[in-house]
């Protein structure tokens, strides 16, 4: 569904509550038959979010634009959040959602994961844009309203082909369970603190109903533990939200429910209240004087320790020559590749910047990236090429060297972190700051990583280490932030002492599961209604309004302890929280529940592609494997490449409209006019170019059963920029009025004063009106050169390399063909000058040897020399002037001619010549191999008479010059169709103009008639002058009469300039590969041509029986030649052709081809009836043994039949269409027989 633009449909309703951007009926197409919704709809709600902000920030940008005063830094940072926000929403659909849906649907994700690399660099050259904003800038704010207006069009463009195709996909593919689980997955993808500020920014753009659906959402999607549901809603309701669900349990008659402000570690589960946050003391948690920025050290520690293990298994590995457990190994690297990435992301998005602005470390976070993704690669090729690989010792060697490399570089990057940081933050930080710090780098990460890495670190770390860290993480953070530390807490005393409580102060970190407190819980959220409502709308969900799904996790502990036990001796001895087992749930998102690779999941982190030392998008490190599909670009060249040098030309007309556009506030009449015809000319060739790839190209892909689904994404391209293009002209032809007014206020200035009063008003209007307008469309040419851009690169980077993998040489060069035999003259002749201007000379001549090998049945070049080397320069100039073009006609006819040395004689040049000149062409015609040897005796038969012909065509000239005053012998009167009604033109066509024969001198209305009387042809492409009806005046040939008196008078409504061709009653077209003009609406609306018969077909048969040059022969019943006949030609199931009406009257007595015998159709009905003849029919005695042998016309199979004077069957097919080869033989059994 294709998303309005803004520029020509406003939303009236407020931004907050607008629901116009999520239309209702994607909405319902997320519900089940039972009327429950999918959790998808989360989804549904972030695109309404972003469409709605992207479009509050467009109408800011078009008003800063035309004048209106903004508050710029405000705008800005809104600029900055919505940035931040969209890219982790991209990461973690790329990461969680597209990698789940690649698994059961092919070829779907990946094009929508090239259109996020899209969008990110679209921010990234806005906000390369917002660093450069200077006050004195005058061109800084029409570009920031066209930079935002195209990030505003990729994006929504983007989202709605995700509700189009890849939302119904995961509804379709994946139940219930499944969907909430992915969503889950999603979420804890999102780093921790983007998730505190993404939430609640989604409310605020919910409605009332829309914000319950979203609750009720969150509820299925989130595990059945209380402590995740907290987290998870204290996020929702933003930081404030914690205090009114805190009020809400406090309220609660149980021991058990608490307020999620208490909830650090509640071993004691009798205790109820709050607990007052620990700000830090001089006396109690800076007693031992240790900084905690020290904790710096211990990650360091944790890492350097986890490499050496890795670079001792690269050792093990190489000595014992076992990779079996190479998967293992590489998951582990894995691992700790990304704990150095987002520990990099920590440092330079928050430790850095607070310690000393210049200071970075950029460049080794870099090198470090850059090293573990060379690892990958070493040992993912070593995984395919596999245990026979000839290359053993070379990968041995090579692990273990990139083992030591990585082990070296982060061991001195750390020393220098070490050494260059650490003393600066315990000189300058006070304790409170440095344990602000280090929380904040925590929350960089995602939950999904936490939950893995807390563990891991504090196993490494002693009891002591381990509690100061825990304690460093609960004073640091904030009082609404109690379940989140709760949830940390627990995770890490997983990693030590077998699960034993590290909690300081006694506390411990057990929470019941949810099934223990559920009826609590709700019953706790129905008695706050009144203080968990948002504008009248309950954050609770009645526990009967919503079914959750099955438990996807359950409360960890590292002990068999059962919890349920636990609770259930509340009032036995205890011992102490130091002793118990921590208790929290984990999030159920590392175990494969949906199949996920962990090593995909790994490599998609591409997470923090926002910070320059994030990782790549293009980082093979985190990417899926794409096959190397990038590898074979720009090597051998294939015919299809020609197809996809149209982009070149596209791109290059794009960038004229995106730079001339910004000239349209200040343009006189002759530049908009030049503007509007090359965006017309744009778009009619951009248009054809499109429906190739939908009618052709796309439907070729999606024929081979590894390529399903590939194009889909492309197709819905194509409809949203035909949206573009339409909007675009609507806008320039309200431009070109405004326009106009403007002219015409001017003119009554000069004559009165009042009148000029009256006009500056209405131009004060008029020119408000025309530069808004100009904005708007400098904003639109923007947009449709990004999205057209982008589009073209994703074709180029996934469907171009398919085709060298997929298909043959032979099998692009029968695409090619089918394109351009879809395509007519006209676009042809606008096409080829725009496409070859945009290529260098070596490119010309690549395009025109595939175009020449793709159309060598066929009259193309013949069409490309008369179409070419007709016109004047000036008529081409003209022409081009009108749409603006500089095309090089001299290099465009030079890649013409080099792949066409050979000299072609007319006939003037062969009446000059004499025998042996003459029988040296005929030579020179026989040593030619690119012509078939029916071409070489057609030339060489014209050859052998040429002299005789030209004598004979001379002889007429002669005589007519004798004549030539006789003004009734040459025919200089009008003719008429249907005299009564004074209609012009003969028998045979409607026109208002006769010919002048070239031959013969004499006007005739049309070709038949000179021949009828005449006794010699007439060529009608030699025709130079015609004689208008209408004023008797003979003048050159051309579509409109140029006498005054005729007022531009047209000779037909259709005219040919290379067949000098007039018709004013059919529709007929021009055909470039035929060049001949035939009856029908044109090339790719009713016919196409075929390449191989080298004939017009209707479009209904692409997939007919192709015979080479199938057409270029006779009748097989009347004789005539079948290729120029002006009679309907028909074509047989065979391949065969004939005339309709000689087809009709053959078939009245035969069912038969005449050339190749085969059926003429289907004969079902009549072998039936032959059937029950037979069976009726008794034959002698001597006759009934009997069998023949019969060849069958239609399978060309050879069998057995019985013996008849007339009709034999065939065994295989049941056709009658046979005939006999063999006399009869005596045989009892006639079965058949295959030979």
């Amino acid at each position: 569904m294709a998303i309005p633009l803004p520029e020509f449909q406003r939303r009236e309703e407020a931004v907050v509550v607008s629901t116009s951007t999520v239309k209702p009926a994607p909405i319902e197409a997320l519900s089940e038959e039972s009327g429950e919704k999918s959790p998808i709809l989360i989804f549904l709600l972030f695109h309404k979010a972003v469409l709605n902000e992207l479009d509050a920030l467009h109408r800011l940008a078009l008003a800063f634009a035309t004048g209106n005063s903004v508050d710029i830094q405000s705008m800005f940072k809104r600029y900055g959040f919505l940035r931040s926000i969209y890219k982790h929403h991209s990461v973690a659909e790329d990461e969680v959602i597209f990698s789940a849906l690649d698994i059961r649907v092919k070829n779907v994700a990946k094009t929508y994961s090239l259109e996020h690399k899209g969008e990110s660099n679209l921010f990234d050259h806005l906000f390369e844009l917002l660093k450069s904003y200077m006050q004195d800038d005058e061109s800084f704010p029409r570009e920031l309203a066209s930079c935002t207006g195209a990030l505003q069009t990729s994006i929504s463009q983007h989202m709605a082909k995700e509700e189009e195709q890849v939302f119904p996909l995961l509804i379709g593919k994946f139940s219930l369970e499944e969907q909430a689980s992915l969503v889950w997955q999603f979420l804890c993808s999102i780093p921790v603190n983007m998730m505190a500020e993404f939430l609640p920014w989604l409310s605020s753009f919910c409605s009332p109903d829309e914000y319950q659906d979203m609750q009720k959402c969150l509820s299925k999607i989130v595990p059945e533990e209380k402590l995740l549901l907290q987290v998870i809603f204290t996020w929702m309701e933003g930081r404030n939200g914690a205090d009114i669900l805190g009020k809400c349990h406090l309220d609660s008659t149980d021991g058990i429910s608490q307020s999620l402000d208490s909830i650090i570690c509640p071993c004691e589960s009798s205790k109820t209240g709050k607990r007052k946050y620990l700000e830090p003391s001089n006396n109690v948690s800076d007693m031992d004087g240790t900084h905690p920025m020290n904790e710096i050290l211990l990650w360091h520690n944790a890492i350097k320790r986890e490499l050496n293990k890795i670079a001792e298994e690269a050792r093990k590995i190489q000595l014992s020559g076992d990779f079996s457990n190479l998967s293992v190994f590489n998951e582990q690297l894995q691992f700790i590749a990304e704990v150095c990435i987002f520990h990099s992301i920590a440092e330079d998005k928050i430790i850095f910047p607070a310690v000393d602005g210049e200071l970075s470390f950029s460049q080794e976070h870099a090198e470090e990236e850059s090293q573990f993704n060379e690892f990958r690669c070493l040992i993912e090729r070593f995984q395919i090429a596999g245990a026979v690989s000839t290359s053993a010792v070379e990968f041995y060697s090579k692990l273990c060297e990139h083992a030591d490399q990585i082990m070296e570089t982060i061991r001195t990057h750390f020393h220098n972190e070490e050494v260059q940081v650490l003393p600066i933050v315990r000189k300058n930080f006070s304790f409170k700051r440095q344990r602000k710090l280090l929380y904040q780098s925590l929350c960089v990460m995602p939950l999904r990583l936490i939950e893995r890495v807390l563990p891991w670190l504090v196993g490494s770390l002693t009891d002591n280490e381990a509690r100061n860290f825990l304690k460093n993480v609960q004073l640091a953070a904030p009082a609404t932030d109690a379940a989140l530390v709760t949830l940390f807490s627990g995770w890490a005393c997983k990693g030590h002492n077998q699960g034993m409580c590290l909690s300081p102060n006694g506390s411990g970190c057990y929470v019941k599961s949810f099934t223990d407190i559920e009826e609590d819980f709700v019953r706790s959220c129905c008695a706050c209604t009144s203080a968990l409502c948002m504008n009248e709308t309950c954050l609770s969900v009645q526990k009967d309004e919503v079914k959750r799904p099955v438990k996807r996790n359950i409360s960890v502990s590292c002990n068999n302890g059962n919890a349920s036990d636990q609770s259930d001796t509340a009032d036995a001895h205890k011992p102490s929280c130091n002793e118990r087992p921590c208790c929290v749930p984990g999030l159920g998102v590392n175990s494969n529940n949906l199949r996920l690779s962990s090593l995909s999941t790994a490599k998609s982190l591409r997470s923090m592609s926002f910070s320059s030392s994030a990782p790549s998008l293009n980082s093979s490190l985190f990417v899926w494997e794409t096959d190397n599909n990038l590898s074979d670009i720009g090597l051998a060249e294939r015919p299809i490449d020609t197809i996809f040098k149209f982009h070149k030309a596209i791109s290059k007309d794009l960038e004229y409209l995106d730079v001339e556009s910004g000239k349209l506030s200040d343009c006189d009449e002759t530049f908009l006019r030049q503007f509007i015809g090359r965006f017309r000319l744009l778009w009619g060739l951009n248009r054809a170019h499109s429906n190739a790839e939908d009618d052709i190209v796309f439907p070729a892909l999606e024929s081979k059963e590894a390529l399903h689904n590939v194009s889909h994404s492309y197709t819905l391209d194509h409809k949203q920029e035909e949206k573009l293009f339409e909007d675009i002209s609507s806008g320039l032809s309200e431009l070109s009025h405004l326009h106009e007014s403007l002219a015409r206020g001017h003119m009554p200035e000069n004559l009165t004063g009042s009148s000029t009063v009256l006009s500056g008003a209405d131009d004060g209007d008029f020119l408000r009106k025309y530069n808004e307008l100009a904005t708007k469309l400098q904003g639109m040419c923007k947009s449709i050169r990004v999205t057209l851009d982008h589009h073209n690169l994703m074709e180029e980077l996934e469907l171009l390399p398919l085709f060298g993998r997929y298909f043959s040489v032979e099998e692009q060069d029968k695409l090619v063909g089918r394109i351009i035999g879809t395509t007519g003259a006209e676009v042809l002749q606008s096409m080829l000058p725009w496409v070859t201007s945009a290529l260098t000379q070596d490119e010309q001549n690549k395009m025109m040897d595939t175009w020449k090998q793709a159309t060598k049945n066929t009259m193309f070049n013949e069409w490309l020399d008369e179409c070419w080397k007709k016109p004047s320069e000036s008529s081409l100039q003209n022409e081009m002037s009108e749409t603006g073009i500089s095309h090089k006609d001299n290099d465009f006819q030079d890649s013409l001619d080099q792949s066409d040395k050979m000299f072609k004689p007319g006939w003037k040049d062969i009446f000059r010549m004499n025998q042996n000149e003459l029988e040296s062409e005929i030579r020179k015609v026989y040593r030619d191999s690119t012509l078939d040897p029916r071409r070489k005796a057609y030339l060489v038969q014209n050859l052998l008479t040429s002299r005789w012909i030209a004598a004979q065509q001379k002889l007429p000239q002669a005589a007519s010059s004798e004549i030539s005053n006789d003004e009734d012998v040459l025919g200089c009167s009008p003719s008429f169709r249907d005299p009564e009604k004074q209609i012009f033109g003969c028998k045979h066509y409607i026109r208002n103009c006769k010919l002048r024969a070239a031959c013969c001198g004499k006007l005739f209305t049309c070709r038949f008639c000179h021949d009828k009387v005449s006794d010699h042809s007439m060529d009608r492409k030699a025709t130079l002058e015609m004689m208008c009806m209408g004023c008797l005046k003979i003048q050159p040939i051309g579509p409109i009469c140029i006498t005054p008196s005729c007022n531009g008078l047209l000779m037909a409504k259709y005219y040919c300039n290379i067949c000098k061709f007039f018709d004013d009653e059919r529709n007929v077209y021009h055909c470039p590969f035929c060049n001949l003009c035939r009856v029908g609406r044109g090339l790719g609306i009713d016919y196409f041509h075929c390449m191989t018969c080298n004939c017009c077909l209707g479009i209904k048969l692409v997939n007919h029986k192709c015979l080479e040059k199938g057409l270029e022969t006779n009748c097989p019943i009347c004789c005539d030649f079948l290729f120029t006949s002006s009679a309907t030609v028909r074509a047989l199931p065979c391949g065969h052709y004939m005339h309709s009406a000689c087809f009709q009257a053959y078939t009245c007595s035969h069912y038969t081809c005449p050339i190749c015998s085969k059926s003429l159709g289907d004969m079902a009905v009549y072998f039936g009836m032959l059937d029950a003849l037979l069976a009726a029919e008794e034959l002698p005695e001597e006759y009934r043994d009997r069998c023949q042998d019969v060849l069958c016309n239609d399978c060309d199979r050879k069998g057995t039949a019985r013996f008849h004077w007339l009709h034999h069957k065939c065994g295989y097919c049941g056709s009658y269409n046979t005939r006999v080869i063999k006399s009869e033989t005596l045989t009892s059994d006639c079965s058949t027989t295959h030979q």
